[in-house]
Parts: C-alpha cells; structure tokens; sequence
C-alpha cells in the first residue's frame, strides 16, 4: 500500500512541476492590429471596439436620410487612417488579413459587409476612386460595374 501511494505522489509532483515548467494554460493569440496613421483616433480605443458599428450606423442614417455629412465617424476618414501599406505593399483590401478591418473581424469570426459597396481601401494621390478595382454589384441587372459606371450613372454624363 505504501509503495502504491509513494508512487501516486511522485506521478502527482511529476505532473506539477510538467505543469508549472509548460504553462498551466495556453495562451490565445491576439490578432495582428496594423497601426493607424494618425496621432489619436476620433474616440478612446476601448469606445471604438465596443461601439464603432453603431457610429457607422448612425453616421449612414444622418447622411441618407438627413443629408447630413461630417467627418468624425465616416467609412472614408476610416480607412484614410487606419487602411495602411507597409513601404513598397499596396494598400491591403478587405479580403486581406493584414486589411485593419478584417484583423478583428476574422478574429471575432464578424463578417464584413460594408465592402459590397464601399470602397475597402482611401483615394491614393494621384490615383482617382474609378481606377481602384474594387467593383459593386449591380443588383438591377445582376452584372458588376466599376466605380466610374456609378458616377456616369449618378451624374448623367458619358465618360471621355
């Protein structure tokens, strides 16, 4: 009996100190955030992980239905800071995991679907919103057209 017990104390001492020497737990990988642009984000870090869907929400519902248009909480000023390329990389789409959006949002397993529409990526400089290729569905006649079909569509005149 006494061998038995000294036995099941020493497998007990072996599996503590297994234990303590690996880690009594894994730990969970964090998704890679790539850094913003800009100094200071329009809210504390902690309101926009929790809330920023319902400021895109509000700021749709303010510009469709009110025709407001302000800066602070829109798509665009978005990605304008946090859609960014390391030096020599093309800015990343929203299919990309190193995309800001899609870092949290595959993470958290949250499908995007502000991208159906909206471009996934800024206006680069001297690169003008048609030529981006990110195309949108044209649900009406169940083709896609480009960006630059959209404002010909929106605007009335024939491009050049």
């Amino acid at each position: 009996m006494r061998g038995l017990i000294g036995h099941l104390g020493q497998a007990l001492a072996a599996l503590t100190l297994l234990a303590a020497a690996g880690g009594a737990q894994a730990e969970v990988p964090l998704p890679k955030i790539p850094k913003a642009k800009g100094e200071k984000c329009v809210e504390p870090t902690d309101v926009m992980r929790r809330n920023h869907m319902k400021f895109l929400l509000h700021q749709r519902d303010d510009t469709l239905r009110r025709g407001i248009r302000t800066k602070k909480h829109s798509l665009k000023e978005c990605l304008g800071c946090h859609v960014t390329a390391e030096p020599g990389k093309p800015l990343p789409t929203a299919d990309s995991p190193d995309h800001f959006c899609s870092a949290c949002h595959r993470y958290a397993a949250v499908k995007i679907d502000c991208f159906g529409c909206h471009n996934d990526r800024p206006e680069q400089s001297g690169q003008p919103l048609a030529q981006n290729p990110r195309t949108l569905p044209d649900a009406a006649v169940g083709r896609r057209v480009t960006v630059e079909t959209l404002k010909v569509l929106a605007t009335g005149e024939e491009a050049r």
